[in-house]
């Protein structure tokens, strides 16, 4: 009878018999269900039925695999993101920072990958740096001096970029229930009515939500506009 559970069962997959296309989509499937930080070489062994080596063969360390994650993941992310557009620069504008922030909340590996993990190889980074050097032209166009586009886009990058990391660091800290603490039940409305008031309408300090995110891009486009007409 062990001998012929031993011929039932599936024959591990040999060395050569998978592809790196395989291997990096199976990396993604079980980072979907371990996250990133969880994802091991043994467990995507285990999930694509193979010996760890076959995985080694291709990436010598989880780095090397994490590297091509990321390259794979700003492959999608700047296909789903929409680019800027001269002629209506400021809405254009407004909805590429919309797109990238909801693109990050939507897909949590991509935040963790290019956001969290922020190590990029040389072919996304040349990539990144073209479609920058579109988006300050564009900007030019608009009618920002050089140095001023390249502030406009690069102040809404990181303003984006920034909230939908805390929004990523909120859900992580949720999932591990330990919610962060929002000091929200320390507003007393006798010492504090104005905050209070604010409070009951949905404003929060410092949080990443959609009141702050969408104050802070205005900011930055009413900025950008001043500049434009002053010039």
């Amino acid at each position: 009878m062990a001998r012929q559970a031993v011929a039932d069962k599936r024959q591990r997959r040999e060395r050569g018999s998978i592809s790196v296309d395989e291997i990096i989509n199976g990396a993604f499937d079980v980072a979907a269900e371990v996250s990133v930080d969880g994802l091991s070489m043994p467990l995507l062994a285990k999930h694509l039925d193979v010996g760890v080596t076959s995985i080694y063969w291709y990436f010598r360390k989880k780095d090397d695999l994490l590297n091509a994650m990321t390259d794979r993941a700003l492959g999608q992310y700047d296909f789903a993101t929409p680019f800027v557009e001269g002629q209506d620069w400021r809405e254009s504008l407004r909805a590429h920072a919309r797109k990238m922030r909801q693109t990050f909340r939507d897909n949590p590996i991509l935040c963790d990958l290019i956001l969290i993990r922020g190590t990029f190889g040389r072919e996304a980074t040349l990539a990144a740096f073209q479609k920058l050097e579109k988006a300050i032209a564009t900007l030019v166009e608009a009618g920002l001096s050089a140095e001023d586009a390249f502030d406009t886009y690069s102040s809404i990058s990181v303003h984006t970029q920034g909230v939908a990391v805390l929004e990523r660091l909120n859900d992580k800290s949720t999932d591990a229930e330990s919610p962060r603490h929002s000091g929200m039940s320390v507003v007393d409305p006798e010492t504090m009515p104005l905050i209070a008031q604010l409070t009951q309408k949905g404003h929060r300090i410092g949080a990443a939500d959609d009141i702050n995110f969408e104050y802070g891009l205005n900011c930055i486009l009413d900025h950008a506009s001043r500049l434009i007409d002053a010039g």
